[in-house]
């Protein structure tokens, strides 16, 4: 389980100068991961209603030939986003940094590959050095057709959204496709209670996101939003945002 293991593997292996900034973000990141440990199934019971997410599985299922490769960022328990598309037919790799949402997923959707890192390191040379993960590394630019991120950049502070998005499009093919869910609202890293432990949140309105989407490479096709109060959390009422896109250039 991640919980005691609040750095990455890496730490402590760079030099004495090594940016103090980064190595506080990674341990907020760890420790989010350790509070998704112990939350585990009970994130599907607060969001039971999946029909945004469930569509663009769909969108990718239809453009997408079978056995194309497809990364799942922020895969948590692997429902419904895994279990669908690796239901119909996709190659897929999951990536979550908590351990509890790994083990939940590799019994809900076991054909798929599933990998504990960072997502922030996606697309760098710490996807080798820090993870071992040279599959999702800058060694791997061009090599997916699809990357779905469904509430998984909503963890990271605003100022590392567009910097992980750009390294998600340079791991997909050209024209690879994204499917992103967000919250709309305009939070930086705000912290909020949620099932029993404290989280921070990130959103966009819309137009700022579709503005950061096309600034790190991405053309917005369509988007949806969707109402939805959060069940049996401390949550506001949110909406939620579902952006089907592909990469430019």
């Amino acid at each position: 389980m991640t919980t005691g293991q609040i750095s990455d593997p890496a730490r402590g292996q760079g030099p004495a100068s090594a940016d103090q900034h980064a190595c506080r973000r990674r341990t907020e990141r760890a420790l989010q991961a350790v509070a998704f440990d112990t939350i585990g199934a009970r994130y599907g019971e607060a969001f039971p209603a999946k029909s945004g997410q469930l569509e663009c599985g769909e969108w990718l299922l239809a453009e997408l030939e079978p056995g194309a490769p497809v990364l799942d960022i922020g895969c948590g328990t692997g429902d419904p986003t895994i279990r669908q598309l690796t239901g119909g037919g996709l190659s897929v790799t999951g990536v979550d940094l908590s351990d509890g949402m790994l083990t939940l997923a590799r019994r809900t959707a076991p054909a798929a590959a599933y990998h504990r890192m960072d997502m922030y390191d996606l697309g760098t040379e710490r996807a080798v050095d820090a993870w071992g993960v040279p599959e999702l590394g800058w060694q791997a630019a061009g090599t997916f057709a699809a990357a779905t991120a469904f509430f998984s950049l909503i963890l990271l502070p605003q100022d590392e959204i567009p910097v992980t998005l750009r390294r998600i499009r340079e791991l997909l093919r050209p024209g690879g496709l994204l499917a992103l869910g967000m919250v709309e609202a305009d939070l930086d890293y705000a912290p909020l209670p949620f099932l029993g432990h404290e989280i921070r949140i990130s959103g966009y309105l819309r137009e700022e996101l579709e503005q950061t989407l096309a600034g790190a490479g991405f053309a917005v096709e369509s988007h949806s939003g969707h109402p939805y109060a959060p069940a049996n959390t401390a949550l506001p009422p949110e909406e939620q945002l579902f952006l089907r896109c592909r990469r430019t250039g």
